[in-house]
């Protein structure tokens, strides 16, 4: 018998935040999220530097000890509480709300400064049909850049104007698809975007195979070292690159999950999620290095010389290589190099607005484009004022440092802390995930949410402090007072902005107040070290409710 309608005051009472239309909807979307910059500029370099072939195996030992299994907690507390990251926080136990936040006030960092590194490629694409960078990358990047370096960083509002144009292209194409909403706009989005970046990695690489060198290039990056299995570094390297390519722990996830259909698979769509960001990786590393590899040869110089990750390799190392590269095979590296980087940028740039816009929407219970234009123009004025300008590499830098290591990282340690030895609500999270999901987790999830995770997460931590502190130089050759005020002033402003946020009382017509969007009501609080009982009426998880003491 199917459950009678919700009454017209009932759906007055219910929240529009949106939906996925489905499952696959989803996932494209979560992929689009995971598949990002870091993947493409990041894991060859943390792959060759950390064993090579040798690397794969601590790779998948974090992916399957931490990256999935984070990755099905994030899904549990957005699909359990129906709400963004402070809404979804606060429903699961009502002072972990200024966990939500610290998660918004990340992703809103991380927005700011992604736009330029998308205006920078979306410019690349079109100057590598003429290969404007001529025989000298590096110094054209400076000059088109006009970026401060090293000790003369500082407060700058001089103005970029190539950049300028890019950057408020970026940020329109942004404030459009988020305003067409979750499906019609980052579902669809990504339904497009996310097989074209696939296709086109795919040519790419099938074109840089046939490079010569490219087989040298491969051997360097596959030859296994497996001496560096012994080294624990390389095992938090491992770590490391998992936690920031899935886009666990800052509040993506746990948003996206929230637009999901009650009878979802959840632990199942993970695993797609989850491998699939993998595998692109895996493209990703073949592609870079097949082309560092001609580009050792051409130079006749050995791999390790020329192998560089983040921006030297995008902007710098990948022209050298596309102007040795023969005739008509270097504008066709290009354009599809740089335009993947466009792509996976974009993808990954609406799914860290979306944080943000899903937030306010839930505080304020603003319509879909309110919410938008709220969000978008005001930190569309900020990210351009800030990055179109010759401080916009070394501010890029240092907030890209601290936002990952002391924003992600310790965001997701005392997430995974709390969870499990506070609220103690592993056990309803976990019974949550498994009413509907094909792929059963127990105790093997709980022990690497609550035990591995932390302990790699607290090590990460630690050694990050470490080496900061320890340097007798400042971070990157940046002044002192650089560093503290967009480092550690940053990281610290965000955890006590968040608290604040979170004592800020929610108004009468948020959606915190109203049901779900199906005008169905909210699950309850999480009850401490208490399972969800199984019914045979509960058609989805969101009916169970914890065994009583």
């Amino acid at each position: 018998m199917s459950a009678p309608s919700p009454s017209p005051a009932a759906k007055a009472t219910s929240a529009d935040r949106g939906a996925f239309s489905g499952r696959t909807a989803f996932i494209f979307a979560a992929i689009g999220s995971a598949v990002g910059l870091g993947n493409i500029w990041r894991f060859p370099a943390v792959a060759y530097e950390n064993g090579g072939g040798a690397f794969i195996l601590p790779y998948l030992v974090a992916l399957l000890t931490a990256g999935i299994p984070l990755l099905f907690l994030d899904y549990a507390i957005g699909h359990r509480w129906r709400g963004s990251a402070p809404t979804a926080w606060r429903r699961f136990k009502r002072w972990t709300e200024f966990i939500g936040w610290w998660q918004v006030l990340i992703a809103l960092i991380i927005a700011l400064y992604y736009a330029l590194i998308l205006a920078w490629a979306t410019n690349y694409t079109i100057f590598s049909l003429d290969q404007r960078w001529g025989d000298d990358p590096a110094g054209f990047f400076g000059e088109y850049t006009q970026a401060l370096g090293g000790a003369e960083a500082t407060i700058s509002f001089d103005i970029v104007p190539a950049v300028l144009v890019s950057m408020i292209i970026v940020w329109l194409a942004v404030i459009i698809v988020m305003a067409l909403g979750v499906q019609k706009g980052i579902a669809a989005s990504s339904v497009v975007f996310i097989p074209l970046l696939v296709l086109m990695f795919v040519i790419l690489v099938a074109r840089a195979l046939f490079l010569p060198g490219a087989i040298d290039g491969l051997e360097a990056l596959f030859k296994p070292n497996w001496g560096a299995l012994l080294d624990p570094s390389v095992w938090i390297a491992a770590y490391g690159q998992i936690f920031f390519s899935l886009s666990v722990a800052f509040g993506i996830m746990l948003t996206y999950s929230s637009y999901l259909k009650k009878k979802t698979d959840l632990t199942g769509s993970g695993l797609v999620v989850g491998f699939a960001n993998s595998s692109f990786e895996i493209l990703a590393g073949i592609g870079v290095f097949s082309a560092l590899g001609f580009m050792a040869q051409a130079q006749g110089v050995a791999i390790d010389e020329v192998v560089t990750d983040g921006v030297g390799l995008a902007f710098i190392a990948f022209p050298a290589i596309i102007s040795q590269a023969p005739t008509g095979a270097g504008t066709l590296i290009g354009v599809l190099f740089f335009g993947s980087l466009v792509l996976a940028g974009f993808t990954s740039l609406i799914s860290i607005v979306e944080v943000v816009i899903a937030a306010i929407q839930d505080k304020f219970g603003f319509a879909r484009i309110a919410a938008t234009l709220w969000v978008c123009i005001p930190l569309a004025v900020v990210s351009t004022a800030l990055f179109s300008t010759t401080m916009g590499l070394p501010l890029l830098d240092v907030l890209d440092k601290w936002a990952n290591e002391y924003g992600i990282v310790a965001a997701a340690l005392v997430s995974t802390i709390v969870v499990t030895y506070v609220v103690r609500g592993l056990p309803t999270l976990r019974d949550h995930l498994n009413h509907q999901g094909t792929f059963g987790i127990g105790t093997w999830w709980l022990v690497c949410v609550g035990v591995i995770a932390p302990l790699v997460l607290g090590a990460s931590l630690v050694l990050s402090t470490r080496d900061l502190l320890m340097d007798p130089n400042t971070y990157e050759g940046y002044p002192g007072w650089f560093v503290f005020v967009f480092g550690w002033l940053m990281a610290i402003g965000l955890v006590v902005i968040a608290i604040g946020l979170s004592l800020i009382p929610w108004p009468a017509g948020s959606n915190l107040h109203k049901d779900d969007s199906d005008g169905d009501p909210i699950a309850p609080e999480a009850v401490a070290g208490r399972g969800l009982v199984t019914t045979p009426e509960a058609a989805t998880p969101h009916e169970l409710r914890s065994a009583p003491r």
